[in-house]
């Protein structure tokens, strides 16, 4: 839920402060931009947990499986579906799109690209068989 009464208290401020209606205009811009927390730090990213590897079950698809929710595809899905798939994911998360961003963000693409790209390369490997 947003903050309503930073709007509200600005717009009082800004025309008192100026007492002209163009002080208020601006109050109650500051005031929105405090509703909507523009003035506070982002956050930084929490520490993600290793993920637990889950044990492999009698079949041994565990590996497949998650390969498929990578790309979030059923395991009967085409050559050209998985294709697609791999094409849509490295182009958000290759880490030459995001060359000058963070280095938080930079990290973030580098290890999901690194997992697509294990991800696609299990599949490739089950299908040749």
């Amino acid at each position: 839920m947003r903050r309503w009464y930073g709007q509200f208290l600005g717009f009082i401020a800004g025309w008192l402060l100026l007492r002209h209606p163009v002080g208020g205009l601006l109050g109650l811009l500051v005031g929105y931009a405090f509703d909507h927390d523009w003035f506070t730090p982002p956050r930084r990213a929490e520490k993600r947990r290793p993920r637990q590897e889950q044990p492999a079950d009698s079949t041994g698809n565990a590996d497949v499986d998650w390969a498929y929710r990578v790309f979030e595809l059923p395991a009967t899905a085409s050559d050209a579906e998985l294709d697609r798939a791999y094409r849509r994911l490295m182009s958000q998360y290759h880490p030459d799109r995001v060359a000058g961003a963070a280095p938080d963000l930079q990290k973030l693409a580098e290890t999901k690209s690194r997992e697509i790209n294990a991800a696609y390369d299990r599949i490739q490997k089950l299908r040749k068989q």
